[in-house]
């Protein structure tokens, strides 16, 4: 075991630009996430694949990274906190360089898997290394300054990534990875040279790595999959679907036993990481299924095309950088609780209020709301990371945060899962409903298909069945849209078993 001097005599050459370059290395990863999704349609084209193998394309990195985040705890303790960031973001930023010059579909799958891999620590010891560099009445603005960071670039993704498809090629969405990895790699290796790292000889806990492989992996194949695959209706998800719950029973029966775990699950007996990690994972999920559902709709049922698409949703990012200043610096002064209730009732209302959309709504009330939830996220992010960190030891920071982000996305697929079939069936539902009231000896139906179709019987049936779909997703989206509002409201109880003083104890 090393132990070198103590992390609280050491200060990077600038406190500034290290928070740039390692706010930017997260920018790059998150960012990372989203700017490939706009880009499938054209992958698939390109290599000369179905639309279905190409959405392994983001399924690849989904299950690599999912597996990887919980392992970050392990790594470093083996190589230390600075190491893996930099391993991490040296080997992601090689990893884009792969994927952005993959000859084949195959290739390309292959390398977002290693990218993902090499993700999973990024955002953990990201979070640990701003913590360990600010005192500690500045770290509320070091934990606001990633959560700007990690909402502002999945905003930024869709248009990025929509952008240069359009007018460069699908490559570029990863090879505009290579200069900011390199210079945010450069940039924190330079201010932290000679930061001590504390490092230990752990064994590697085999039949754990095992168990999380085997079962992480397959749920997150069946919740990618599975709504494409129509469910357990198809063998392959009903196979992976066993071999996920014997997994990852086995995984927590062993880890919780096990003297020197992979994954360190005693996190969760200290209260305040468990109530605010699960209230994290409640309020995320509703957030991440809104943010994937909304451009859905936008161009499912509305018609928006990609690029108007994103500048709708765009305005919820203004807040969070508006505000992030304001929260790291004031934040401290209220009960991080109230704060994050307060998150809670505000992201509700804006889900409340998209319940009651109709079709021929206008941009500017959309962006509007978008605004609003917005200022729900400036408010939620920072403040229930400080209390899921508060009442964790130093060296325990980035496992922490690794876990919790683990949690966070494995809840995130489950909730878009669930959400997509929520939608789905409710558009089936009330596109019954719906056709139940028009009828061939119906004079007011007969008069629509005459009117739509200038008199041609065909024309006017198939546009009457269009505005049947528009107005059944519609009411579907609406229905989803209170499901989620509610989810919002039932995570305020979580928070309020978290218990002050919430102040994070890793040392600068």
């Amino acid at each position: 075991m090393s132990r070198p001097a103590p992390l609280g005599s050491f200060r990077p050459a600038s406190v500034g630009w290290t928070s740039v370059g390692l706010a930017l290395a997260v920018f790059m990863q998150v960012l990372d996430g989203t700017i490939a999704n706009v880009s499938l349609p054209t992958i698939a084209g390109n290599l000369g694949v179905s639309s279905s193998q190409s959405a392994w394309v983001i399924t690849s990195f989904a299950v690599s990274n999912a597996i990887a985040l919980p392992l970050t705890g392990f790594l470093v303790r083996r190589i230390g906190q600075l190491r893996l960031f930099l391993w991490s973001t040296g080997l992601f930023t090689l990893a884009s360089l792969l994927c952005g010059l993959a000859p084949s579909m195959g290739l390309l799958i292959l390398c977002r898997a290693l990218q993902g891999a090499v993700a999973g620590p990024m955002i953990p010891t990201t979070q640990a290394l701003m913590l360990s560099i600010y005192p500690p009445e500045r770290r509320g603005f070091a934990l606001s300054t990633i959560a700007m960071v990690t909402v502002v670039a999945p905003i930024a993704g869709p248009l990025l990534g929509g952008w240069i498809t359009d007018s460069y090629s699908w490559r570029w969405a990863f090879l505009v990875n290579i200069p900011v990895g390199l210079f945010a790699c450069s940039l924190v290796a330079s201010q932290l040279r000679g930061r001590p790292e504390a490092t230990e000889r752990v064994k590697v806990d085999v039949i754990g790595l095992v168990a999380l492989i085997a079962g992480v992996g397959a749920l997150q194949i069946v919740l990618d999959r599975g709504n494409e695959a129509d469910w357990f209706n198809s063998p392959l998800i009903v196979v992976l679907s066993i071999v996920a719950v014997i997994g990852l029973i086995f995984f927590l029966i062993w880890e919780l036993t096990e003297r020197e775990p992979i994954v360190n699950l005693r996190l969760l007996h200290h209260r305040n990481f468990a109530a605010g990690a699960l209230a994290l994972v409640f309020a995320y999920s509703a957030f991440y299924a809104v943010n994937v559902i909304m451009p859905l709709w936008l161009q499912r049922t509305l018609g928006y095309t990609p690029i108007w698409a994103g500048l709708a949703l765009a305005p919820m990012g203004i807040m969070p950088v508006l505000l992030t200043p304001f929260m790291g610096k004031y934040a401290a002064r209220f009960n991080m609780r109230l704060l994050v209730c307060g998150a809670f009732v505000l992201l509700a209302s804006a889900s409340f209020l998209r319940a009651g959309f109709v079709v021929e709504i206008d941009f500017q009330y959309i962006a509007l709301i978008q605004l609003l939830q917005g200022l729900g996220l400036a408010l939620f992010i920072m403040p229930i990371n400080v209390i899921l960190l508060s009442d964790l030891k130093p060296e325990q920071i980035a496992a922490g945060s690794g876990l919790s982000t683990f949690l966070r996305t494995l809840g995130a697929s489950l909730s878009v899962s669930i959400t997509s079939l929520l939608w789905d069936r409710r558009t089936t539902e009330h596109h019954a409903r719906l056709g139940e009231s028009l009828s061939a000896y119906d004079a007011t139906t007969r008069q629509a298909v005459s009117t739509l179709g200038h008199g041609n019987p065909t024309l006017g049936h198939e546009l009457l069945n269009r505005m049947v779909d528009v107005q059944a997703s519609q009411i579907a989206f609406n229905d989803v849209a209170l499901v989620l509002g509610a989810a919002f409201l039932l995570a305020i109880a979580l928070v309020w078993f978290a218990k002050p003083p919430f102040i994070p104890r890793a040392k600068a």
